[in-house]
């Protein structure tokens, strides 16, 4: 069985998501105003844990945002064209 996976992982200034989906649904996200993660899943689904998949997140929004400020400079923050 083919299945395919999906993880995001962005951020900007002020903002940032983190998520694991599968075969176009969303698994599982990091919510960082309520500092936890939240399995998406209905109830129906067969129950399962991302253990330390939140501490990751705010690892991974670490980086972005440190890539950010990096490319930030690097192409002096051009205005965007309309």
């Amino acid at each position: 069985v083919l299945h395919i996976d999906l993880v995001i992982t962005g951020c900007s200034d002020s903002d940032g998501v983190d998520m694991y989906g599968l075969d176009g649904e969303e698994m599982w996200y990091a919510d960082f105003n309520k500092g936890e993660g939240v399995v998406a899943l209905p109830p129906f689904a067969d129950p399962f844990t991302f253990h330390g998949a939140y501490e990751g997140a705010v690892g991974n929004q670490g980086v972005c945002k440190a890539n950010l400020a990096v490319n930030i400079k690097a192409y002096k923050n051009p205005e965007e064209k309309i």
